[in-house]
């Protein structure tokens, strides 16, 4: 291990960044360096742009993908070689693409739970569905973060290192009853098949999703994200007040829980047109 990449990681874990975060700021910087053959200190803004560039135009990657990118370039130059000025002022931010998230109705929903046969994948979905969780939160679960007395989850280091707590319904209960019931988990509530001790990986739900939706059948592709954006748009659609849903989404600011608003099928059929309010003939010259 280079000196450089020592001291980014002393620097991320000074600062209590997730593991997650400091693999992808690490990688980023050494994907950075690997591309000019040289170390990443020395490169001057116009490079790390060629190199931005390079990511958009060539290797097609998402507007997320290139500004993790820049995150951990600036956090390089920033806290680790302690050049604030001179290169992370002239590093631009891809601008963020305003799409709105893909919610299956309750009725997919349904369709989906029930094509599952893989009994870890029908319970961790269905807990997805059921609590808002993100995927990653998921998989991480362990058996002592369900407090059935309090009827609540226990969400451990989620995004941003934040812990939260989020319902625990009585038909998830007995869901996961039945769940440890037949697999018997100790630590982790689900563990990976090879390895105990490690999770489930979040890839293999995501593909296991997709299998699932084709034999259900369903035209809409639903993966764990659209049963947490479920989740929170149903709760919307119930009359849940949107700052619940924040915290049990574990969002940092209502801003970001508000896209909800847009996507509620209920919320749109509900807002009437200014039409019906107007006063007006029921017929239309040339329209009999």
């Amino acid at each position: 291990m280079t000196p450089l990449r020592q001291k980014m990681i002393e620097q991320l874990r000074l600062r209590n960044y997730s593991t997650r975060t400091e693999e992808a700021y690490v990688s980023a910087v050494a994907h950075c360096a690997r591309f000019f053959g040289r170390s990443p200190e020395t490169l001057s803004s116009e490079e790390i742009e060629r190199y931005l560039l390079h990511l958009r135009d060539e290797k097609k990657a998402s507007w997320s993908k290139i500004n993790l990118t820049v995150c951990g370039l600036k956090f390089f130059y920033r806290h680790v070689v302690g050049q604030p000025d001179r290169e992370v002022r002239k590093i631009p931010y891809q601008r963020r693409e305003k799409k709105l998230p893909v919610v299956p109705s309750r009725e997919e929903v349904a369709r989906l739970l029930e094509a599952i046969e893989h009994p870890m994948y029908r319970v961790l979905l269905t807990l997805i569905y059921a609590t808002g969780l993100r995927t990653q939160e998921a998989c991480h679960l362990q058996v002592r973060d369900i407090d059935r007395g309090r009827m609540v989850i226990h969400v451990r280091r989620g995004k941003g290192n934040k812990d939260r707590y989020v319902n625990l319904s009585p038909r998830l209960l007995e869901l996961l009853r039945q769940w440890w019931q037949f697999r018997r988990p100790q630590g982790l509530l689900f563990p990976s098949a090879r390895d105990p001790k490690r999770p489930v990986d979040s890839s293999a739900v995501q593909k296991a999703c997709t299998r699932i939706c084709d034999k259900a059948g369903l035209e809409k592709r639903i993966t764990p994200r659209s049963l947490r954006h479920a989740f929170a748009t149903h709760l919307l659609e119930s009359g849940t007040d949107i700052r619940v849903i924040q915290t049990l989404l574990g969002h940092t600011s209502v801003k970001t829980t508000q896209i909800y608003t847009y996507v509620s099928d209920k919320t749109i059929r509900q807002t009437a047109s200014p039409l019906d309010h107007l006063v007006l003939s029921g017929r239309f010259p040339g329209l009999g």
